[in-house]
């Protein structure tokens, strides 16, 4: 039951070229940035990321795209990373762009085990329709598009159906952990790392605070430990802002 590993080289050992990654963290808020240096000094390669964005340039999972590490990724939101918007424009880089909440839902579900449901978000869009560019060529024009979904109508409105997501790998940020694999997470930092821990085959997470079994009270645990299979303890990360403004 002790799933604590020493190191988070050991802890991303097994991930191979072409693994998916599911990644916890909003912008810089909860992002594991010491698995994703790990990933990175690893030298694994056509990564596939799903994630709400790719942090910023040269943070975050900003560090494996500018050393090309991501083939394709899944997410929401691509701004705050000129090298990500680059990339997408001239063709090195996959992009399925999905509605926040359909991401987080689509994570969550994955690891409920249902494999699709029905939202109303993105029906009467391309979302819906097809037809997102998901990859250009280089000369600009569009090589690979998003085809086109399953509506049906319930009570009178119209749903469109999305898939769940599984991944081969999740990597989260908690602020305390146990041996066991239960985590808590800190204030805004829960953002996507509670379902991103759930769609991992392979969860594994980096806590502040490692502590013993029976010290997190159950009804703090965020995440049960079953569906975490690695612990490393990650002790007073960098936390780097996103954007600093200063009164004059």
């Amino acid at each position: 039951m002790d799933k604590v590993v020493a190191t988070t080289a050991e802890a991303v050992s097994d991930v191979t070229d072409g693994s998916s990654l599911a990644v916890g963290g909003f912008g810089l808020c909860g992002i594991p940035q010491a698995l994703i240096a790990a990933v990175l000094d690893l030298g694994v390669s056509d990564l596939e990321t799903v994630s709400n964005n790719l942090g910023v340039d040269g943070v975050g999972l900003g560090i494996l795209l500018e050393h090309k590490r991501i083939r394709r990724t899944v997410n929401s939101y691509v701004g705050e990373n000129k090298e990500f918007a680059r990339q997408y424009m001239a063709g090195e880089l996959e992009l399925e762009l999905t509605p926040q909440g359909t991401l987080a839902e689509r994570l969550r579900a994955g690891g409920a085990g249902i494999p699709a449901f029905y939202t109303p978000a993105g029906v009467g869009t391309q979302v819906a329709d097809g037809g997102l560019a998901w990859r250009y060529h280089h000369d600009g024009t569009v090589a690979v598009a998003s085809p086109p979904k399953e509506i049906r109508e319930f009570d009178g409105r119209a749903y469109v159906l999305e898939r769940a997501i599984r991944t081969d790998f999740a990597l989260v940020h908690a602020v305390k952990g146990d041996r066991h694999g239960n985590l808590v997470y800190h204030a805004a930092a829960a953002n996507f790392n509670p379902d991103c821990a759930v769609a991992g085959r392979i969860t594994i997470a980096q806590v502040e605070h490692l502590v013993e079994p029976g010290e997190i009270e159950p009804a703090h645990v965020h995440t049960p430990g079953i569906y975490v299979q690695r612990v490393v303890h990650v002790a007073n990360p960098v936390k780097q802002i996103e954007k600093e403004t200063m009164r004059t």
